[in-house]
């Protein structure tokens, strides 16, 4: 039964090895998510406390939810942002809730396992003879220490405040509080905040982390029998791997970090039980005392086990300095002796095969050693792991950096030449292994036909000079050439003791019978014993090595400290690009820390494997880029150089020149510099590229692709902070800096444009394409971002499809209150074409200013934005004033709500209007008393009602304008693509217009994303018409044609007829503009039912009627200018929505539109 624990049909060891399992996945869930920590739970900046501290609460919540809850009921405003917030939030939450009832769960699984073995579920296992079981012992301590790990790594990653206002927005948010069977509470006892804080320099709370262990009981004897295996046992066999003495504290380093974590579960031993403390350390920290617990995390037990008595006085033998000094002194020593050896066995063409046979053993110490010095030096000096407040750890740092001589870049550079050493001999050991079976048949055939020969010519029969006939030699030699044949591959032992013999032999013959003299006998002897020799050799080939080769060079501990030395890995591939084939098998070194976290989750076949080798690997991936991003990064540092050379110094070569002007044109100086930045870029491409495709973990890296995404970030890096930069407005500039702004930015992205396709061909990478593709991305990201401020439910960074983790758009600080450049682009265009200060004259595509009537801008704008955020930036730009327009139209529904709905005069006047009006064919007797005096009685409602017309007509007369900018670039730049998308367009609406004459005819479905993906092409081409758009879904409201006829004739007034600028403007005191009022009324009219815009258009209609009415009836002779103005306000209506005239003639006679146009 107690053979194999770990077999399939073992239940007793499957429970355990799951448990075990889960909890490596759990840490690695836990490490993943403290990345994606929402930074409004952390509260630390004020905007975010005042407009969420009254949302997001600490447990002080579960003391009186009620009273809480109700603080929020008596504000909708509160309410809504509650709402919002969970809507953003809800998916991420969750996830951390599920991530911390799992840890939860682990300790109540292994709880219950304990419980099953105690009582006997498990046929005869009792927690004995599972510790007697070597994986049992194995996988029962790393349940405890996992666990401990777990509350740890929750601790130093997620803030105890974070965890306390997560589960209780997830207990607000969510079902679970209905849920009978939801562990809410125990879940929150266990995470409730500890008061420990990861900042440097932060007190530690009183009786942490012992406190924080026990808050879920854990069977006694079950924590005291693991700290017993863990005293007395090597439980992982690891010893072997490390023959010597002096390296046994690292042959049992992840024995004592198991032990130094499941320690703090029984807190008595590290405080009063001072023998067995003594036992520990001089088993496990004679020579060292920081630690590295789990991937990486590392510990100083000088500070850790300060407050306990026991453990402080065992540790202090360890920490005394003479200590310190004498295993400093030793570490510098064997640092240089073996950095010697290396650098000597890396020498090219002296790791041969047989040189690497003869010397496996030293070659191992070697790489011990190595290790070993690297493992100290690395931990002992790291500054991570040393509290600056203390002092006595500060005065033994110190200590340790004077008597190693510490220089990091040695010590990288001995990590480096290691690294390579173990990679090239686990290559050389792999293709030995695999070759191992051949090689040895070939030697032993070989030598067994060289016998053969030698009996031959003993015969007699084969001519050899001067050989006589001797049938004894003849006959032994045949018997020799049979004994090799009969050695057999598969029984190594015996087949090593008869080679020896056998060479033995071989080297008595040749002195017993005289045989030296003949030199082609004494050959052929000398080649079998060679031939022998090698099969000895052969057979000693042992996978063992390779395993002790793969314990020895673990590098787990490095997987946080390795990142001080990023900057001595960039300074060395700065200044020798082919050092990336050295860091190559650096990085192959540290992926072997991935087998720790990975062994049990493989061995108990759990589909968290993927997801947790992926996190790991995708952890080191990420690594290596951010070392290699240097390569790009200097690339980009010599493309500037390159701009500013070509831009300034080089002059264009003209088609013809004087031949006595040759030289000036020359300029050898500027091209030699260009030649040789140019010689540089490719230069470092070219170490990137000598990396070879290599596997990290389970992520295939391909250097070509590093290379190019590393081109992308430090491009996409640029970009954006030009773009951030080139679009900041200053509101109080006159004139507005917009355009020279624009021009100084399109210079600029010309230039990266310009030297990124110089430089394509000598990288090697499709320039163009990468250029487009990451621009866009960079715009559609800050358009999306800016667009947030719109939306209730955001598009958070990791759910956008335009942000990415390895070539981020880098988020910069607003600097108003845009959130991006495009914001700030938009927001000047507004202000500089505010329809309060400009007029827009429709022919010219111009505003002016009322007052200087100067020309502001004019259509020129949109064309400089072309050419400097292109297309993208021109569709972004668009899709901005969408939301906008949107967000208008919404204000002026609320505010129409507001100042007409709900006041009582205002409705009593539009009543008593309406009934003076109908039927609306007939004319108003005394129309000029009763228009007016319902003018005058709503007076006060027009001043925000024209603003809110006007913001949406000018936003309207821009994406006219972007849409005339678009189509017509799109015309000219891709002809083809403009016929194509017209023609789709046009087929398309026929089609639609056909299904509806006739409903059997086709249509898209449903699911059908067509209609929806072609519109899209069709806005990026500006074939659309913005004033046929549909902005906001809309409810029936009363009064709304008439509101809107009497809001257009009180308007007109203010205006008169000029014959060559059309409507203008009377007084600029009073402004109101002409082209942003039409289209604000068109739009808004679009949004409702057409039959409020046949009321609408017959209201104007009918006092066009009732006006000239009036006049002929008094005798006056010109047209009204009121008349006028309605008259231009239908000629615009017709024009601009493109409808027949028909409908403006069916309620003005023809006559008038006949005298009008006299008029004109």
């Amino acid at each position: 039964m107690m053979l194999d624990f770990l077999a399939e049909n073992n239940l007793c060891g499957q429970a355990i090895l799951r448990i075990v399992s889960c909890g490596n996945a759990i840490i690695a869930e836990l490490l993943r998510l403290s990345e994606f920590i929402p930074a409004v739970f952390r509260l630390k900046d004020r905007a975010d406390q005042q407009k969420y501290g009254d949302i997001i609460f600490d447990f002080i919540y579960f003391k009186g939810p009620e009273l809480c809850e109700s603080k929020l009921e008596a504000k909708p405003e509160l309410q809504d942002l509650d709402e919002e917030f969970r809507e953003n939030n809800i998916e991420i939450v969750t996830r951390f809730y599920l991530a911390f009832q799992s840890v939860h769960k682990y300790i109540v699984d292994l709880n219950r396992y304990l419980d099953d073995l105690n009582e006997g579920v498990y046929i005869q296992q009792t927690l004995e003879t599972v510790l007697l079981n070597e994986d049992g012992k194995q996988l029962l301590c790393e349940a405890l220490y996992l666990y401990g790990v777990m509350l740890l790594v929750i601790d130093q990653k997620i803030e105890g405040e974070v965890r306390e206002r997560m589960l209780v927005s997830y207990y607000r948010y969510s079902a679970a509080r209905s849920s009978a069977d939801s562990n809410m509470d125990d879940i929150c006892k266990l995470l409730r905040s500890t008061g420990y804080s990861s900042q440097p320099g932060a007190k530690r709370p009183p009786n942490y982390p012992e406190s924080y262990f026990q808050r879920v009981p854990i069977n006694e004897a079950f924590i005291s029998m693991v700290i017993g295996r863990l005293r007395s046992d090597d439980i992982y066999n690891q010893v072997s791997a490390y023959p010597l003495p002096e390296h046994r504290s690292t042959a049992l380093a992840n024995q004592a970090a198991m032990l130094y974590v499941i320690l703090y579960f029984d807190p008595s031993i590290l405080h009063t039980h001072q023998a067995k403390m003594r036992e520990i350390v001089d088993k496990y920290f004679p020579d060292n005392w920081v630690i590295s617990i789990y991937m990486g995390i590392t510990v100083n037990l000088g500070d850790a086990w300060e407050p306990y008595k026991a453990a402080k006085t065992a540790l202090n033998n360890t920490l005394d300095l003479s200590n310190v000094k004498e295993q400093a002194s030793r570490y510098a020593t064997v640092s240089e002796r073996v950095h010697a050896q290396v650098q000597q066995f890396l020498k090219e063409g002296y790791l041969r095969e047989e040189m690497v046979l003869d010397n496996i053993p030293r070659l191992l110490n070697c790489l011990r050693d190595c290790n070993v010095a690297i493992r100290w030096l690395m931990l002992h000096t790291a500054d991570s792991a040393c509290d600056p407040n203390n002092k006595r750890l500060r005065q033994i740092k110190d200590q340790i950096l004077t008597d190693s001589r510490y220089n990091p870049k040695i010590l990288f550079q001995l990590l480096l030449d290691t690294a390579q050493f173990e990679f090239i001999l686990k290559e050389m050991f792999k293709q030995m292994l695999s070759e191992k079976q051949a090689k040895w048949e070939y030697y032993k055939k070989e030598g067994s036909e060289r016998m053969t020969e030698l009996a031959d010519v003993f015969s007699g029969v084969k001519p050899l000079t001067r050989v006589e006939k001797n049938e004894n030699l003849q006959a032994w030699f045949r018997e020799i050439s049979k004994q090799i044949l009969s050695l057999n591959y598969d029984d190594s032992t015996a087949a090593g003791r008869k080679t020896v013999q056998l060479i033995q032999a071989l080297e008595e013959v040749q002195e017993f019978h005289q045989l030296e003299s003949n030199l082609q006998v004494c050959q052929f002897l000398a080649d079998t014993r060679k031939f022998l020799h090698q099969m000895i050799r052969t057979i000693n080939i042992k996978e063992e090595v390779l395993i002790t080769m793969q314990i020895v060079g673990d590098l787990s501990f490095a997987w946080q400290l390795i990142d001080s030395f990023t900057s001595i890995m960039q300074e060395s591939i700065r200044v020798s690009p082919s050092m990336v084939t050295k860091l190559r098998a650096t990085f192959l070194k540290l992926a072997s820390a991935l087998d720790l976290p990975l062994l049990r989750i493989n061995q108990a076949n759990s589909p968290d494997l993927l997801s947790v080798s992926q996190y790991y690997s995708g952890e080191l991936v990420s690594y290596v880029r951010k070392v290699l991003q240097i390569i790009p990064e200097s690339m980009f540092t010599s493309l500037l150089k390159i701009i500013k050379l070509q831009t300034h110094d080089i002059i264009e070569v003209p088609t013809r020149l004087d031949k006595d002007k040759l030289r000036d044109y020359a300029q050898l100086g500027p091209r030699y510099e260009v030649a040789k930045l140019t010689h540089a870029i490719s230069i470092f491409t070219e170490g990137i590229l000598m990396m070879k495709t290599t596997l990290v973990g389970i992520i295939k890296v391909d250097p070509k692709q590093l290379l190019e995404d590393g081109i992308r970030k430090e491009l996409v890096k640029r970009v954006a902070f030009a773009l951030h930069r080139g679009l900041i407005f200053n509101p109080r500039a006159k004139p507005s800096e917009l355009m020279p702004k624009l021009k100084e930015l399109g210079a600029t992205m010309d230039g990266f444009h310009r030297s990124f396709e110089y430089i394509q061909d000598y990288v090697n990478i499709y320039g163009l394409k990468i250029w487009q593709e990451e621009v866009s991305r960079i715009i559609n990201y800050n358009v999306e971002q800016e667009c947030n401020n719109f939306l209730r439910t955001k598009i958070q960074d990791w759910q956008s499809m335009y942000q990415s983790t390895h070539i981020p758009i880098p988020k910069l600080p607003p600097v108003d209150e845009s959130v991006t450049f495009i914001g700030r682009l938009c927001r000047e265009i507004l202000r500089i074409t505010d329809p309060k200060m400009t007029c827009h004259i429709d022919q010219l595509n111009t505003w002016y200013d009322m007052k200087t009537h100067q020309e502001v801008t004019s259509s020129r704008l949109f064309s400089e934005i072309q050419t400097t955020l292109g297309t993208f930036g021109l569709n972004g730009l668009d899709r901005l004033l969408c939301f906008m327009i949107v967000k208008e139209l919404q204000n002026f529904l609320s505010m129409f709500q507001k100042i007409i709905l709900r006041d009582r005069t205002v409705q009593d006047t539009l009543k008593t209007l309406m009934n003076a009006v109908s039927p609306l064919k007939s004319i108003v007797a005394n129309s000029n008393k009763i228009y007016l005096s319902a003018i005058a009685k709503t007076q006060k409602i027009w001043t925000a009602y024209l603003e809110a017309i006007m913001k949406v007509g000018q936003m309207q007369i821009l994406r006219q304008q972007i849409a005339n900018e678009l189509n017509y670039s799109c015309r000219f730049d891709s002809k083809h693509l403009a016929a194509a998308l017209e023609n789709l367009n046009k087929a398309l609406l026929a089609d639609i217009e056909a299904h509806y004459q006739d409903p059997s005819l086709p249509y898209p479905k449903e699911d059908n994303t067509l209609l929806y993906e072609i519109t899209a092409y069709l806005e990026a081409a500006g074939i659309h018409n913005p004033l046929n758009k549909i902005y906001i879904t809309t409810k029936r409201l009363p009064y709304f044609p008439i509101v809107n006829f009497l809001f257009l004739i009180a308007q007109l007034p203010k205006l008169q007829y000029n014959k060559n600028l059309g409507m203008v403007c009377r007084k600029p005191a009073d402004p109101v503009d002409w082209p942003p009022l039409v289209l604000g009324l068109l739009t808004l009219l679009k949004q409702f039912h057409s039959r409020y815009t046949e009321q609408f258009l017959a209201l104007i209609g009918q006092f066009i009627r009732s006006t000239v009415e009036q006049c002929t009836s008094q005798k006056i002779p010109e047209m009204p200018a009121d008349v006028v103005g309605a008259l231009l306000f239908l000629e615009d209506y017709v024009r601009y929505t493109k409808l027949p005239r028909r409908v403006a003639e069916a309620h003005v006679p023809n006559f008038i539109f006949d005298e009008f146009r006299t008029v004109l």
